[in-house]
């Protein structure tokens, strides 16, 4: 059903009558009772975010529960904010819709995102992932994989415009991703513009500089996989550049991209999840509240892996060649530290 709202400013009467009718649709409507609705899922993150939503007076108020409902609606259909409002169930003006995504997009980045994402793994979720990766390609010592993932943005000011023009031709945001072997994304960040290499941001995350600590305190059995496009550090295995068929590189190679696409795999599915991150639709918001919304789709991924919500089963091969970066860089072995070149040596005759 949709509503078109009246454009003679003076015929108050018809948009009394709108907002009355759009008043009782939402009082009818009962969000637990749609079908393929994770109740458990949906009351977990409406109970976390309440006490930071805003305390309505009057009795026409939308609900926590539509507010919630509408922002899990936007960042699932990818749509423009008045078609999400004409859904039969929400009911909503397009300033309305604008209006609660702002409140709840506040509130999930605030709670839910540090909830759900750590960067911090114990050393039973270690060993589980090294188990797991090793069992799946012979690759011992792995407890996550690394690759970076453009977002595409309207275009920003024109100041601006040449750092998120990336090289596939668009505006974006070029967000780093680290997983583990359960798909779940364990570091997001999506705060930097298009034009910078995946490279560049390794260096400069903090989850860099934790993986160093835990180095040089004496942690050498645990690394990330990355591709080509990333430095090879001691806890961070990348691929040989020039292979013999056959040769242990060759082999290495291999088991580290069987081990490594769980990465695409985790990244296909993030943006099958929430569409609005597909490249086809882009974000129609400046940077900052981009990074917003893709960093609250990165928590509620992981969300809807702790309570087993099925991924879309939408295939988008050309998406997904689109946000992948594979660019690769060269990079001179002497800029690669020995202990590195030596644990990357001992995988190759595995």
């Amino acid at each position: 059903m949709f509503f078109v709202e009246s454009s003679d400013s003076s015929d108050e009467e018809s948009k009394e009558i709108l907002l009355l009718k759009r008043s009782e649709m939402r009082q009818r409507s009962d969000i637990f009772n749609l079908p393929d609705t994770n109740k458990a899922a949906f009351t977990y993150v409406l109970e976390q975010i309440v006490p930071f939503m805003k305390v309505g007076k009057r009795p026409t108020i939308i609900s926590n529960e539509i507010k919630l409902a509408t922002t899990l609606r936007f960042l699932a259909q990818g749509s423009y904010q008045l078609s999400v409002g004409n859904d039969f169930n929400l009911a909503l003006s397009q300033p309305t819709v604008s209006a609660i995504l702002a409140e709840t997009f506040e509130a999930l980045e605030q709670v839910i995102c540090p909830l759900l994402i750590s960067f911090e793994m114990s050393e039973e979720e270690q060993t589980k992932a090294k188990i797991h990766f090793y069992q799946k390609a012979g690759f011992p010592g792995v407890i996550g994989c690394v690759d970076g993932t453009h977002i595409k943005i309207s275009a920003p000011t024109k100041s601006d415009q040449n750092l998120y023009f990336n090289r596939k031709g668009f505006f974006s945001l070029n967000a780093i991703i680290i997983c583990d072997h359960k798909m779940k994304i364990r570091y997001f960040d999506a705060r930097y513009a298009g034009s910078s290499h995946d490279s560049l941001i390794w260096n400069i995350i903090s989850a860099k500089q934790v993986l160093r600590e835990r180095y040089d305190s004496g942690v050498c059995n645990a690394w990330l996989l990355g591709d080509a496009g990333y430095p090879l550090e001691p806890y961070l295995m990348t691929p040989y550049r020039s292979t013999s068929e056959g040769s242990a590189e060759a082999i290495y190679n291999s088991k580290h991209a069987k081990t490594r696409n769980i990465i695409e795999r985790t990244i296909e599915v993030l943006i099958n999840r929430f569409r609005c991150l597909l490249g086809a639709r882009q974000l129609h918001y400046k940077q900052e509240k981009a990074i917003q919304i893709a960093n609250v789709c990165a928590a509620l991924h992981n969300l809807c892996i702790d309570y087993n919500v099925e991924a879309s089963s939408y295939d988008s091969p050309s998406e997904a060649e689109n946000v992948q970066d594979a660019f690769e860089v060269d990079v001179s072995e002497d800029l690669r530290s020995m202990e590195a070149s030596q644990i990357r040596i001992k995988q190759s005759f595995l």
